[in-house]
């Protein structure tokens, strides 16, 4: 009868370790200001070659119409991790900074917590900038400010010595290795896990000679933090992940944030000057393009590159700081042929690359026309485990896997587009409404800030007018209604899949004031 026992044992055991390895592994790469022109299987008229991932899109899927949902960098990140519209939390606009506390809250479901709940290893490797919750010394009060400006540069108070009281490993991941934002936002430290690597000792200083796209702001740094060394840290620490876990029983997850081609513009041998426009931020470019490569080659190398899913997109569009005078001069558009640039509600500013590769499961040379979403990651990642989401989960967050295996279908409706000030826009098949800051309709309540003066409403039909020159709405006014009326519901509900009403979290002490859908 033991023995017995011992069998039945035996043969679960195997039969769960085989059904995890069914599962695929999942690496979600997202790039920081790459433009939706800067590659090359999306420009043919593009002066920066970026063959491994043409090569990665042509062995999978290409997306021409994926969005961001926001056209700056944190709000995007939330989104992805959580599938829940940026706007929804404290933040309303513009991006967290290195000493800013989390944005996501201790409540809040993580892709990286749902796969690690469902048998994933899972490893964030990256650029974080989603802020942290650092400890202090002193008792020094904690960092309130998600986005203000105020405290942004005061870190003496920080506590590098001492773990993080919340991070990456509070949030679902057993691994993390990162930045806390932007290479041009201090402190300029390396954190594995909940601790920096190394206690700052000194402040950086700007230096534009050798590098001349690159600034940033006087602030800690490390002795072993060196910023033209960060990305091919990263993609060692990355490849090193990967090197550690494949071929395991326990399928893994890796979301590795880059830090690049963001400003500072850091080519380094042998990529520096290799370009033929003599641009440094092509060089960039292509040295990204590159390390991306050596990744794929080590999953192929592993044996694993037909068990994994890698998606590969970036958090907005192309930067205007980033050597823009040279691009166009030397005519390569790192928008290609839409309008606009980082920031904006125009497509340039939140249409991005998205490529998907999955061998066996997405058929090679496969594009897709389907407006999809950042947000819609971790309900793709629920379809593929078999994870039912509760009321408060991943609120705006629709399964792709139907446009990945042409098998069933997408349902998303509508997408929200938000610009660096608050501005939203929505986008409904080939309609797109602008909702200007007189409207009211503004998610920080803010309207001095935005530099425009735009009409209170502003119709695009995105099939005949791409560059978005011509505003319709007087000409549809029963659309523009329409698509107005769609994104108060979606504010107000607290969410854009069906579902119970959940609520937007309440605007802080950022903002006097608040418009009609952030009000407690």
């Amino acid at each position: 009868m033991k023995n017995c026992y011992f069998k039945v044992l035996t043969i679960l055991f195997v039969c769960n370790a085989m059904y995890a390895q069914k599962q695929p592994n999942i690496i979600y790469i997202l790039a920081d200001d790459l433009g939706i022109g800067d590659l090359s299987i999306y420009n043919e008229n593009s002066k920066i070659p970026t063959p491994h991932l043409d090569k990665m899109g042509q062995e999978g899927i290409k997306f021409s119409d994926a969005h961001t949902s926001s056209a700056v960098c944190t709000p995007t990140r939330y989104g992805i991790l959580t599938g829940r519209y940026n706007w929804r939390t404290p933040l309303k606009e513009f991006v967290t900074w290195g000493n800013s506390p989390s944005l996501i809250q201790k409540s809040r479901l993580t892709v990286a917590q749902m796969l690690k709940d469902n048998g994933y290893k899972t490893a964030s490797i990256g650029k974080w900038h989603l802020g942290l919750n650092w400890s202090m010394k002193n008792n020094s009060p904690e960092f309130e400010h998600y986005s203000g400006r105020s405290d942004r540069l005061s870190f003496r108070d920080i506590d590098y010595s001492q773990s993080l009281k919340f991070g990456p490993l509070d949030m679902g991941f057993d691994y993390s290795f990162m930045i806390s934002a932007s290479l041009n936002m201090p402190p300029f430290v390396y954190i594995e896990n909940d601790k920096a690597t190394m206690v700052p000792t000194k402040k950086t200083e700007r230096n534009r000679k050798e590098y001349p796209f690159s600034s940033w702001i006087k602030g800690d740094v490390a002795d072993d933090f060196k910023h033209e060394q960060v990305l091919p840290t990263i993609v060692k620490k990355s490849i090193s992940f990967i090197n550690e876990n494949a071929n395991k029983e326990q399928p893994f997850f890796m979301y590795i944030p880059l830090p690049s081609p963001h400003n500072p513009v850091l080519p380094i041998a042998p990529w520096k000057g290799k370009s033929e426009i003599k641009s440094p931020y092509a060089d960039f470019v292509i040295m990204i393009d590159d390390l991306m490569g050596t990744i794929f080659e080590t999953l192929k190398e592993q044996g694993i590159d037909d068990n994994t899913l890698i998606v590969f997109t970036s958090d907005n569009g192309y930067a205007t700081t980033n050597d823009l005078k040279t691009l166009k001069k030397k005519k390569h558009n790192p928008s290609y042929i839409y309008s606009g640039y980082k920031g904006s509600y125009l497509e340039g500013g939140h249409r991005v690359p998205f490529l998907v590769k999955w061998p066996g499961k997405i058929k090679p040379n496969s594009v897709s026309d389907a407006t999809i979403c950042t947000t819609d990651f971790i309900a793709t990642c629920a379809d593929i485990i078999s994870y039912d989401f509760k009321a408060n989960e991943a609120e705006d967050s629709f399964s792709m896997l139907p446009l990945l295996t042409n098998e069933g279908t997408y349902l998303r409706n509508a997408t929200i587009h938000h610009d660096k000030y608050g501005v939203f826009a929505i986008r409904k098949g080939d309609w797109k409404l602008i909702v200007s800051p007189n409207s009211g309709i503004m998610a920080s309540g803010k309207t001095k800030t935005h530099k425009e003066n735009l009409p209170e409403e502003i119709l695009f039909n995105l099939r005949d007018d791409i560059k978005e020159e011509n505003n319709v709405a007087n000409k549809f006014p029963e659309k523009t209604k329409e698509l107005k009326d769609l994104l108060i519901k979606y504010i107000r509900e607290g969410r854009s899949t069906p579902g119970e009403i959940q609520k937007n979290d309440a605007i802080t002490n950022e903002w006097p004031q608040a418009s009609f859908a952030f009000k407690e």
